[in-house]
C-alpha cells in the first residue's frame, strides 16, 4: 500500500475488518458464536487493517458484544413469524451459513457488486441453511433501491431488515431518507440496526482519522438517539447497550468491567460514548 493512500480505501475494507474479530471470538473455546468462514473472508486485508488499527483490539468486545446482540435479535425474530430477512449491505456476513434457520427462510443479501463477487468466491462451495439470493447493488442509487424494496416487499408477509455496521458511515439525511424507503412497504415489519452516540463518535473519528478515506468516514450519530428514527417511521422496541452485554458476556478488561458497573446516561448519551443495538418496529412517523 501507498503511505499517501488511506488504509480504508473503501466501504468493502470494513467488511474485512469485522470478520478478523469474528473469527478471532470464533476461535475461543468459550465462543459466543461459531463463524468458520469469518478467517478465510476477512483475508490478509483484514488482518492488515486490524494491526494497523490496534486501538480497537482493546475494544474487540464491541465487535463481538454486536455480532451476538444481532444474532439473538435475528434469531428471535424469525422464531416469532418473519419469513425474510433483507440483509443492507451484508458484507462478509456468514448467518445464512452459520445459525439454525428454517429451510424456507428467504434471506436477501444486498450490496456493491465487488463484495457480494469476493464473498460468491470465497463462499462458493458451501451450502446456506435457508434460500439465499444476493442483489448487486449500489443502496445510494435510490430508484433502485425503492425498486428492490418494492419487489421484496411483495415476497414477504413479514419481513425483517437487518443493517450491521452501515448507518455510521451514511449523514444524518441520508439516514433518514433510507428508513422512510424501508417504512413504505406494507410487509417490513422490523428492521434491527446499531447506532453510536455523538461522544462516541467524536472518539472513533480521533482514532481512526488518518487510517479512514474521505468515502468512509463514520460521520451517523444523532443527538436523539434511537429516538431519531421514530421521526421517520420506525420507533424503537428494544435497545441493548454494547458495553452492558459484553460485561454480562464476561468479554471486558478490568479496568472495562470496572467501568460498566456505572450506571449509563441511556441510549441519548450525548457527549458521552455509547453504543448499542437496536430493533426497530415499523409505526407511523412522530
Amino acid at each position: 500500500m501507498s503511505d499517501a493512500q488511506p488504509l480504508i480505501r473503501h466501504i468493502s475494507d470494513t467488511a474485512r475488518w469485522a470478520a478478523v474479530y469474528r473469527a478471532r471470538e470464533a476461535d475461543r473455546k468459550d465462543a459466543l458464536f461459531r463463524d468458520p468462514f469469518a478467517k478465510r473472508l476477512a483475508g490478509e486485508r483484514g488482518e492488515q487493517i486490524a494491526a494497523a488499527l490496534p486501538f480497537h483490539d482493546k475494544h474487540s468486545w464491541s465487535w463481538t458484544a454486536r455480532t451476538y446482540l444481532f444474532d439473538q435479535f435475528i434469531g428471535a425474530q424469525i422464531q416469532q413469524g418473519a419469513d425474510l430477512v433483507l440483509n443492507l449491505a451484508a458484507g462478509l456476513d456468514t448467518r445464512p451459513y452459520r445459525m439454525t434457520l428454517p429451510a424456507k427462510l428467504i434471506w436477501i443479501e444486498v450490496d456493491l457488486p465487488e463484495i457480494l463477487d469476493y464473498k460468491q468466491e470465497i463462499l462458493g462451495s458451501e451450502k446456506p441453511g435457508c434460500v439465499l439470493e444476493r442483489v448487486q447493488l449500489n443502496l445510494a442509487d435510490l430508484s433502485a433501491r425503492r425498486a428492490l424494496f418494492d419487489v421484496v416487499g411483495r415476497r414477504a408477509t413479514k419481513a425483517l431488515i437487518v443493517s450491521e455496521g452501515l448507518l455510521i458511515y451514511l449523514t444524518a439525511l441520508e439516514v433518514g431518507v433510507l428508513a422512510e424507503d424501508l417504512a413504505r412497504p406494507a410487509t417490513f415489519m422490523h428492521w434491527v440496526m446499531d447506532i453510536v452516540s455523538p461522544g462516541l463518535l467524536r472518539m472513533v473519528q480521533r482514532s481512526t482519522q488518518a487510517q479512514f478515506g474521505q468515502d468512509v468516514s463514520p460521520q451517523f450519530a444523532p443527538e436523539n438517539g434511537p429516538e431519531f428514527f421514530a421521526h421517520h417511521g420506525w420507533p424503537p422496541l428494544d435497545v441493548r447497550s454494547l458495553l452492558k452485554t459484553a460485561a454480562r458476556l464476561k468479554r471486558l478488561t478490568l479496568g472495562m468491567r470496572l467501568l460498566a458497573l456505572l450506571p449509563e446516561s441511556g441510549e441519548k448519551a450525548g457527549s458521552r460514548p455509547w453504543s448499542g443495538v437496536c430493533l426497530l418496529r415499523r409505526g407511523s412517523p412522530r
